[in-house]
C-alpha cells in the first residue's frame, strides 16, 4: 500500500545558512524542543513504513524563506514533495510563487488564516482580502493545491473563493477544525455558496492536532473522522503526522490517526493511506485516474 505522510516539518541545525525569522516574531515551542532535520525525518519515515513525505514549510521558524525545504527537494526529489509559504498580501506574491514552484520544485503552497499551536498574525482581513485576488487567480489557473489552516467558521468565505476561482483546489490542514459533537454540522454554510464537500475541490487532512482536539472537546475523535469521510469521501481524505510539531515518533502519530478510522474497504484505506495524496500531488504510484482532472 502506497503510504504518504502529507504533513511534516524540518528544521536545520545550520542556523547560519538558514536563520530563524518566524512569522510574527515568535518562534514555535516545538521547533525548539524537537528540531528534526531532513535526515532525522527520513529515518522516522523509514521506521514507520512511509513511502513519500510532504514537507510543509515551518513558517513559525523560517517565515517565508523556504530555502531549507527547497534545498532538500533538490536532494531527495524521489522521496519528498514540498509545500511553500509566501506572503499572500505582498505585491510580489505571484512572482514569489513562480520562483518557489517553477524554479525550486515546490508542489503546493500554504496560508495560515487562523492560529494553530503557535499564534501567528492573520493576513489582512482574512482569506477574501482583496489584495489576495492575484494569488488566488494564479493558483486557480495553475491548479496548485493550497493548504489552508483555518477554523470551521471560515468555511463560507472559502466556499465563496472556490465558487469564484473554478480551478482552485484546497486542502484543509488539521481538517480545518470542524465542529465536533453529535448531530453537529461539520462546517457552516451560507446562502448563495456551495457546501465545501459539494465543490469536489476540498480535501481533508487528518492529523494528530485534529484528533486530539476532538478527543479533548467531544471525548472521542472517531465520530468526527467517520463523519468527515462520509461527507467528503475517502478520495478526498489524507493523513499527516505533523511530525515533529506533534510529540511522538512518526510511527506513533500515524498509529494515532489510523486508530480513529472507521471500518473501510481496501480501496478506501488505500486512498487515505496515500492514493488521495498521490493523485493530488501527482506522485508516481498514487497518480491514478482523475489526477489529470486537477
Amino acid at each position: 500500500m502506497f503510504n504518504v505522510d502529507t504533513h511534516t516539518h524540518i528544521i536545520s541545525p545550520d542556523t547560519g545558512s538558514y536563520p530563524a525569522a518566524p512569522l510574527g516574531g515568535h518562534r514555535s515551542t516545538w521547533s525548539q524542543e524537537r528540531p528534526t532535520d531532513i535526515d532525522g525525518l527520513l529515518r522516522q519515515a523509514d521506521a514507520a513504513g512511509v513511502d513519500h513525505l510532504v514537507v510543509v514549510q515551518a513558517s513559525t521558524v523560517y517565515g517565508f524563506d523556504n530555502s531549507y525545504v527547497a534545498d532538500q527537494l533538490a536532494r531527495h526529489a524521489d522521496r519528498i514533495s514540498g509545500v511553500c509559504s509566501v506572503d499572500f498580501l505582498s505585491p510580489k506574491a505571484v512572482d514569489d510563487l513562480q520562483h518557489w514552484i517553477d524554479e525550486r520544485g515546490f508542489s503546493g503552497v500554504r496560508i495560515r488564516a487562523a492560529d494553530g499551536t503557535t499564534a501567528v498574525p492573520t493576513p489582512g482581513r482574512g482569506l477574501d482580502d482583496e489584495r489576495m485576488a492575484p494569488v488566488w487567480q494564479f493558483l486557480s489557473d495553475r491548479r496548485v493545491p493550497v493548504c489552508i489552516q483555518m477554523h470551521a467558521q471560515h468555511a463560507p468565505i472559502l466556499a465563496g473563493l472556490l465558487q469564484q476561482y473554478p480551478g482552485l483546489t484546497v486542502i484543509l490542514d488539521h481538517a480545518g477544525r470542524p465542529r465536533v459533537g453529535d448531530d453537529t454540522v461539520l462546517y457552516p454554510s451560507a446562502a448563495g455558496v456551495p457546501r465545501l464537500s459539494e465543490t469536489g475541490r476540498v480535501f481533508i487532512k487528518l492529523t494528530p492536532p485534529a484528533v486530539l482536539r476532538a478527543q479533548r472537546e467531544a471525548g472521542s475523535a472517531a465520530p468526527v473522522v467517520r463523519a468527515l469521510i462520509e461527507e467528503f469521501g475517502a478520495a478526498h481524505v489524507m493523513w499527516g503526522s505533523n511530525f515533529p510539531a506533534s510529540a511522538g515518533s512518526l510511527a506513533e502519530l500515524a498509529d494515532l490517526i489510523r486508530a480513529q478510522l472507521p471500518t473501510l474497504d481496501a480501496t478506501d484505506l488505500e486512498l487515505i493511506a496515500g492514493g488521495t495524496a498521490g493523485r493530488l500531488y501527482g506522485l508516481g504510484r498514487g497518480a491514478g485516474p482523475g489526477a489529470e482532472d486537477r
